[in-house]
């Protein structure tokens, strides 16, 4: 063994050195937790609710504090956890608000959902849009690390990659899903349907860390339909009201509202 290998399995040994990842097993008990509270009776049976929730709630607190611990001690800063726990536990009726319409988009959606209940147990969609919207708000309550790490654990279960800065509107809609990429500062607004491999990215970021906080990609407006294998494209690019964009579709430029566009090239407003 080399001197460097020595020193580390030495200090290892005495406690120098500490173990301050995000476990694995917390996230997943968060997230399953939420999961609990927000859809009572699919994560597990539940005999008396109010003493479910009860639980779920002392749960959530529990992981969440341990992982915003772990945060702390990774980056070296305060959270004053107690209050972020607080202030996470007040955005929880709006979680709640926007996932009940996102479960309705699926349904109304998907004429293969025969009911809810599969969806909330089985589509990735909802999984991928479950946690972004948890993860979404401890974004906004600037917490560091871990928002990136619940969407990143979905992104490994689910294939679809949300970015917990995104903003995304009521009653989204992913079919599908594996490959769908949604960058940090995409906007998109209500009843929009994305189906699987679709890039909301930005152009070239030859600049690097030169970009951080400025706009990198696409708006997406209300009622907005975008097909399979679609790229769009860039800070700058707004997809307008009721447009449709075909599969495989490459845009970098803004497109106009009521219009559909294909591969071949054509823009044409709707009939």
């Amino acid at each position: 063994m080399n001197d460097k290998f020595e020193n580390w399995l030495k200090a290892k040994k005495m406690g120098e050195i500490t173990d301050d990842a995000l476990q694995q097993d917390d996230v997943v008990g968060f997230l399953d937790n939420m999961k609990g509270l927000l859809f009572p009776g699919y994560v597990e049976h539940v005999n008396i609710l109010s003493d479910y929730i009860d639980e779920k709630i002392d749960a959530i607190k529990y992981f969440l504090h341990k992982l915003l611990r772990a945060v702390e001690r990774i980056t070296k800063n305060s959270l004053l956890c107690e209050n972020m726990i607080d202030c996470f536990f007040n955005f929880i009726p709006e979680i709640d608000s926007y996932l009940q319409t996102d479960l309705q988009a699926l349904f109304d959606g998907d004429p293969a959902a025969k009911t809810k209940s599969e969806i909330i147990l089985t589509y990735p969609g909802l999984t991928a849009i479950f946690t972004y919207r948890i993860a979404h708000v401890l974004y906004k309550l600037e917490v560091p690390i871990l928002p990136r790490a619940l969407t990143e654990y979905a992104h490994s279960k689910t294939g679809i990659d949300i970015h917990p800065g995104a903003e995304i509107d009521s009653y989204f809609f992913i079919d599908h899903g594996t490959g769908i990429v949604i960058g940090e500062t995409t906007i998109i607004g209500k009843h929009v349907k994305l189906y699987q491999g679709v890039t909301l990215g930005a152009l070239s970021l030859r600049e690097g860390q030169k970009l951080s906080g400025t706009k990198r990609h696409p708006t997406v407006k209300d009622n907005v339909t975008i097909y399979s294998g679609a790229s769009v494209l860039g800070g700058e690019t707004i997809i307008g009201e009721n447009t449709t964009l075909g599969s495989n579709v490459f845009i970098t430029t803004s497109v106009e509202p009521n219009m559909t566009v294909t591969i071949l090239g054509e823009k044409r407003h709707k009939e």
